[in-house]
């Protein structure tokens, strides 16, 4: 069935599998068994692959393969047991209205919840005059019509929720709460006709406290939430762009790649681009979480939403809408919401018996106070001693009857439910505020367990803008002769290290060559013709395979070596004509960070390609237990499986693209995000600032935030494993039960709230930085 090309632009595609993976919002959801029930019906679904709920987030992840059914096919498939999946249709939905969503759910339980207040604080007042002043004439009418609005209209919508539970055969947390009103309620009514206690009063307190639990709880996990709706609202509404010369503004919808916008000090950035006139200093913090301005000048590339602190910048537009760095972030945090953490579906699990047991439980309970009446009598005469609700006087069906209710109320599925999203949601807004996207649950539950990292060398611990440090000519060649002939050849490669020749032979004005039949040898080097000539440039083992002697300059190879310089050799013919050194600046932060990682017990590699007197000179420089070296980059993989088989849970920090398959086959792939480029699907987690010091941070984090799931589980689990049997004893008014049972809710959502007091920092200090007032005042600093 056809979809529109929005959405099929928004999934990721499995190009294997042929699966597209989208996120939609749920409507209808009250409780996790409603998120249960979505997730158990779309995975039997035909074509779809996979299906994760998140109740607190009120969205589902679903894999699924279009050939065999479509996005239409499944909406119809969550209509028929009774929730509303929404598809956004060809248009771009203003962030605004994304935002205000939130809010009217919240303004739509808190309306509810202030009219079943004030309704029932009358009706209490009302109740107290005619228990302790004197009778309230027509009191049992006026009960029944003030008990109407709230147990039937405001609470309306759980009734409706609770029959489509039952209808599907998936009793939810709106069954216990209509068990627990609507037969109080109709019982009170037979007062009209025969002599019996009302029990209005009770279903009314119920649904109150109900929808009051309901309304913090939504309110709560707003909170729970504030990433992304930071991030949403960080984005510019509109940007003046350059027309035929003239200044124009422009909704940020209408910008097309190619615009030439117009940005002044204080402004924020529209969208991303790269600066084509102008230099500045630019706050990336909503990016990167560094408090630093960065200076941006002609030719780099700026950020989305970023604020231009200093200068005007003229900046080309090169991405709009869900391609730009704040979509991406905005997609990764709402993804890792939206996962599970595998500690949760045992949770789920437990929550998909938990309302049919307490239905038994509560059946059981309402027989046992009929059957063994004096037992139960003896320890009701026993509490009333000490609490006050506990009446000895009540007769046994109606004590059965309120024991049974208070067993109902007091149950509370949701608070197992929201454990882990709750916790997820904040632990991944905290990581987005300082530059860490984590990409799912999994691997934050992972993360914590990880015995040992490794990493690749360029771009990772050292910050991958090689410079040539040493030039040797030999055999009666010059420099300029060494630089033309390497940089020549070169000039067609992409590697890092013919950057940093390129750049020194530009430096020193050399005219190169053309060159043909150019050959990239993996693990090796490169080689070429110019002038008739055929160039060599690589290693030891590119000489050794074409037979050019260099054995005799050894000494001076490995000098370079020790020296961590990484030695290139360079042959015109069958000769050698120099040798160029060049080193990778090592990370200021990168000694530090190795340190703190061996300081908690996490064991550090290096895998690189370097020869091992190279890559054995940086390890020892920053500090590495394991250094790897000579490796082809397919041979990355193989390295990562021997360290797991020596350390069990391993994590890779790479760059994202040429580490591609090692971080696939680490437990947990860390991958560095520079600029604009963080979209990088091999990865776990991505560090937009590539400080090592995040790798730290993430680690912080994982831990803290599985902490917190914990917490929520124990008192989950001790709330209900503590209130169940003292309900079933008859020691809990049920108006009492319905109170506490939403409370529990609350206690989860704020435990995870509290999480935001982590420190996740790394212990050690960085290298010294300049305040921000000090560098606005002279941006050359930087």
């Amino acid at each position: 069935m056809a979809v529109s090309e929005n959405i099929k632009k928004a999934s990721l595609i499995d190009k294997e599998k042929n699966l597209e993976k989208v996120t939609l919002k749920v409507k209808g959801m009250h409780c996790v068994s409603c998120a249960n029930n979505i997730e158990r019906t779309l995975k039997k679904t035909g074509g779809v692959e996979s299906a994760s709920v998140n109740f607190a987030v009120e969205k589902v992840t679903i894999e699924y393969d279009p050939e065999k059914t479509g996005l239409k096919d499944i909406q119809k498939k969550v209509s028929d047991i009774g929730f509303e999946l929404v598809i956004e249709e060809d248009k771009d939905v203003e962030r605004d209205e994304k935002i205000d969503e939130d809010e009217i759910e919240v303004n739509k339980a808190k309306k509810k919840m202030l009219a079943s207040l004030a309704i029932s604080a009358a009706m209490m007042t009302i109740m107290m005059i005619n228990m302790f002043v004197a009778p309230v004439p027509g009191y049992l009418l006026i009960a029944a019509l003030l008990g109407f609005p709230v147990v039937f209209l405001a609470g309306w919508h759980v009734h409706v929720g609770s029959f489509k539970a039952l209808k599907n055969k998936s009793p939810n947390m709106d069954v216990l709460v209509s068990l627990g009103s609507l037969p109080p309620y109709l019982i009170g009514l037979l007062g009209f006709f025969i002599p019996i206690q009302t029990f209005v009063e009770m279903a009314t307190s119920i649904m109150t406290f109900h929808l009051l639990g309901k309304y913090l709880e939504v309110r709560a996990k707003g909170k729970a939430s504030q990433a992304i709706k930071k991030l949403l609202e960080m984005g510019a509404k509109s940007a003046r762009i350059i027309v035929d010369g003239r200044e124009t503004e422009v909704p940020i919808n209408d910008l097309q790649i190619g615009d030439i916008m117009l940005v002044r000090p204080g402004e924020k950035i529209p969208t991303d681009g790269v600066v084509v006139e102008g230099s500045s200093l630019v706050d990336e913090s909503m990016a990167t979480g560094e408090s630093m301005p960065v200076k941006r000048e002609k030719g780099d590339e700026v950020i989305g939403a970023t604020i231009n602190k200093h200068g005007l910048l003229k900046v080309k537009v090169t991405k709009v809408g869900k391609d730009t760095f704040l979509s991406q972030v905005i997609k990764m945090v709402e993804e890792c919401q939206g996962s599970k953490v595998p500690i949760q579906e045992f949770a789920d699990r437990v929550t998909g018996y938990f309302v049919p047991a307490i239905i038994i439980i509560t059946i059981a309970t309402f027989i046992s106070y009929n059957v063994f009446s004096e037992f139960h009598l003896g320890i009701i005469k026993w509490a009333s001693a000490f609490l006050p609700w506990v009446n000895p006087d009540t007769p046994p069906l109606i004590l059965a009857f309120i024991t049974a209710t208070a067993v109902l109320v007091i149950s509370c599925p949701c608070a197992l439910g929201l454990g882990t999203p709750t916790a997820l949601m904040v632990g991944s807004g905290m990581g987005a505020e300082r530059g860490i996207l984590i990409r799912n649950g999994e691997a934050i539950q992972t993360l914590k367990d990880v015995n040992a990292i490794a990493f690749d060398k360029t771009g990772t611990i050292t910050k991958g803008k090689p410079e040539v440090t040493d030039v040797i000519p030999l055999n009666g060649a010059n420099e300029k002769d060494v630089f033309y002939y390497a940089a020549t050849i070169e000039n067609a490669s992409e590697h890092p290290l013919a950057h940093a020749i390129l750049e020194k032979a530009n430096d020193e004005k050399i005219n190169l060559g053309e060159v043909s039949g150019f050959n990239a040898i993996v693990g090796m080097g490169v080689e070429g013709y110019t002038d008739g000539e055929r160039v060599l440039v690589g290693n030891r083992k590119l000489m050794r395979e074409n037979k050019i002697s260099y054995e005799h300059h050894e000494k001076e190879l490995i000098k370079l070596e020790e020296e961590a310089k990484t030695a290139m050799l360079i042959s015109k013919g069958d000769k050698l004509i120099g040798i160029i050194a060049v080193a990778d600046p090592v990370k200021e932060d990168a000694k530090k960070a190795i340190e703190e990682l061996e300081r908690m017990g996490i064991k550090t590699a290096m895998i690189t390609g370097d020869n091992k007197r190279t890559a054995d000179a940086i390890g020892k420089k920053v500090g590495i237990s394991h250094v790897i070296s000579e490796v082809l980059p397919d041979g990355k993989v193989e390295e990562i499986k021997n360290l797991q088989r020596e350390y069990d849970v391993v994590a890779m920090v790479g760059d994202g693209i040429n580490d591609a398959p090692a971080l696939k086959q680490s437990n947990v792939g860390i991958a560095i995000g520079t600029g604009t480029d963080i979209a990088i699907e091999a990865a776990d987690i991505t560090l937009v600032r590539g400080d090592l010091g995040d790798v730290i941070s993430s680690i912080k984090l994982s831990k803290a935030t599985f902490r917190k799931i914990k917490e929520n589980y124990f008192w989950a689990w001790f709330y209900n494993a503590v209130a169940i049997p003292v309900a079933v004893l008859g020691l809990l008014h049920p108006m009492i039960g319905a109170g506490a049972m939403a409370m529990s809710s609350l206690n989860v959502v704020y435990n995870s709230l509290r999480l935001k007091k982590a420190n996740i920092e790394p212990g050690f200090k960085g290298v010294f930085k300049e305040t921000p007032q000090k560098i606005l005042k002279n941006p050359d600093i930087i």
